[in-house]
């Protein structure tokens, strides 16, 4: 099992609203994917600031989950933003 936990970071105003319009599909398109067990990304007390924790059930199903989100238009819109986050392998 694979989990992913750490935030997305929004440098603007105009940066969250990127996260606004397109998180509705990547959130829908990678709890479809096959072995995605868990994927939320909520906003925390501060607007600018995303909380990610997902879980996937084995490196195979993460590895797929990033190839494809790295081709998305998600990747394309918020690719620059800055993100923190804490990989662990059970």
């Amino acid at each position: 099992m694979i989990r992913l936990s750490g935030q997305l970071i929004c440098a603007t105003a105009e940066e969250m609203a990127i996260v606004l319009v397109h998180l509705p599909d990547h959130l829908r398109l990678t709890r479809a994917e096959p072995g995605c067990l868990s994927f939320d990304v909520t906003r925390t007390a501060d607007p600018m600031v995303w909380q990610v924790e997902e879980c996937f059930a084995s490196r195979a199903a993460f590895d797929a989950h990033q190839a494809r989100s790295r081709a998305s238009v998600w990747s394309v819109q918020t690719g620059h933003m800055r993100r923190s986050y804490r990989l662990t392998e059970s």
